[in-house]
């Protein structure tokens, strides 16, 4: 795909506004989509939008495949009569500035079983029949996440690995017990995902009508407690007791002196090349229904990645081992025409991996990512600098991962990257912010993206991730209702304007 030069805003749906406690795909959502536009921005970049589950970060996710329930708007399912107004009197007082999930989850699971219960007892034959059309349509991933679902309701949410023998090893007799036993409530599962994506693909429909394209995200492991691993055992290295014997990580860098033990399975991709990938196939074509663009995070994992053994406390002991490399991009483009990737091929490299993950991209045409809080470190040759920057990338301001700008600035950064900062942007750093947004608007990069936070220059209370730490604050940030003005919209759009990127 050829990219246009363009800019957008990140922003996960999770941190928008709203009164139920975590952000959802309502009405807040079309209503950031209305500033992205009147702000002259082509794209609106997501984190995965996969059901989270341990420590609620989006990068261990429960599927694949799914989307999470904890984003389907109570307004919606009021507006598509599976919920009345009343249902939503009772919502309990919320924080505005943060997500709790502790409570929001059993109130919005509470709120999805009273909308299933609702539609089970009063759906119109139509509902019936599209929820019948998307299950058919689904099937290949949505029969086993909702009976893994299902599954892990009844074992009080433990990982499946510690089910009992016959539901953990999917042996025939016992799951055709256990699809009995629980056939409600794999409907129930069902009808989430339908919603989810009746919700999801109606919204991303209003912006792209509006111009705005879609930026969606694939982590490139899955969590060890997913439908993926419990229906597909035989693509991840797992002993005979279906436990991991080598798990993911990378190696010390700027976050970690220990390197980051992520702990995802990692896969068998000998076996995954017996089939083509298909299972890989597979998820880039549910993905690329979801958005016009898929950001892969930690890309270089397919041209070499950080081998931990299991059991490790660290990912200090780890190896670096080769990937499937361009064979499976080949697979996928075969498949699916020439997608729109965008590679995260952001860390510490040698020579030898840097090269070798340029080629991969090279190869295929997949933008990298600079990111200009990486950019003030080094002098003039730092490759994050926007003067050695090519076309053929994409520039943030921050991402997830990083501080805030201003957070950066305040605290993050060192005095002397503050100063060469100064000098390199001719400020005197009291719109820190703005500055890197205009450099990054600037720059030769095709698509220049910063974040919501940026936008407001909030700081570091407004951080989205701290890599390395385990739950609250992270993902826990949310937008303010009414923060996102007219005139931060009009300062956007003129820049936009300025600097050639305007759709």
């Amino acid at each position: 795909m050829t990219f246009q030069r363009r800019s957008g805003i990140l922003l996960h749906p999770t941190s928008l506004p709203g009164s139920f406690g975590i952000g959802d795909l309502g009405y807040a959502a079309y209503r950031f989509v209305d500033f992205l536009a009147q702000a002259g921005q082509s794209y609106w970049q997501v984190l995965p939008l996969s059901p989270t589950g341990y420590a609620d970060s989006p990068y261990q996710t429960l599927s694949a495949f799914a989307g999470n329930p904890m984003l389907i708007s109570p307004e919606k399912l009021v507006e598509a009569g599976h919920l009345s107004a009343t249902d939503l009197k009772d919502a309990p007082s919320f924080p505005d500035e943060r997500v709790d999930f502790g409570p929001v989850i059993p109130y919005k699971t509470n709120l999805l079983d009273r909308a299933y219960a609702n539609f089970q007892a009063g759906a119109t034959a139509q509902q019936r029949d599209d929820l019948s059309r998307f299950c058919a349509e689904q099937a290949p991933w949505l029969d086993d996440f909702a009976l893994f679902m299902a599954l892990k309701e009844n074992h009080n949410l433990r990982p499946w690995h510690e089910w009992e023998a016959g539901a953990a090893t999917r042996q025939p007799k016992a799951l055709a017990r256990w699809k009995k036993s629980l056939a409600d409530r794999i409907e129930n599962q069902k009808y989430r995902q339908w919603q989810f994506f009746e919700q999801w693909l109606a919204l991303k429909r209003y912006a792209n009508e509006r111009g705005v394209r879609i930026i969606g995200d694939i982590p490139i492991f899955v969590s060890m407690d997913s439908a993926d691993v419990w229906t597909n055992p035989h693509l991840f290295h797992l002993d005979e007791r279906l436990r991991p014997t080598i798990v993911s990580g990378v190696p010390p860098d700027c976050f970690s002196e220990t390197g980051q033990l992520w702990g995802h399975p990692l896969y068998r991709w000998d076996v995954m090349a017996q089939d083509g990938y298909a299972w890989w196939i597979a998820r880039f074509r549910a993905a690329f229904t979801q958005a016009d663009v898929m950001r892969i995070d930690h890309f270089r994992g397919f041209y070499n990645y950080w081998e931990v053994p299991a059991g490790e406390k660290t990912a200090l002991n780890g190896r670096w081992v080769r990937g499937p490399g361009a064979d499976l991009f080949r697979a996928v483009t075969a498949a699916l025409g020439d997608v729109a990737i965008i590679a995260e091929d952001l860390g510490t490299f040698d020579a030898a991996s840097r090269a070798g993950v340029d080629a991969l991209q090279a190869e295929f045409g997949y933008p990298g990512m600079k990111v200009l809080q990486f950019a003030f470190g080094s002098g003039p040759s730092t490759p994050f600098l926007p003067h050695n920057l090519t076309r053929d990338c994409i520039v943030y301001t921050g991402s997830h991962d990083n501080d805030t700008i201003a957070g950066w600035y305040q605290a993050t950064s060192t005095e002397a990257e503050r100063d060469y900062a100064r000098k390199y942007l001719g400020s005197d750093g009291s719109d820190i912010a703005w500055d890197l947004i205009r450099l990054a608007w600037g720059s030769t990069a095709h698509t220049a993206i910063t974040t919501a936070q940026d936008l407001l220059s909030l700081g570091r209370e407004a951080r989205m991730n701290l890599p390395g730490i385990v739950g609250q604050p992270n993902w826990c940030w949310r937008l303010q209702p009414g923060a996102l003005t007219g005139e931060v919209a009009a300062r956007l759009r003129e820049l936009t304007a300025v600097y050639g990127r305007a759709p």
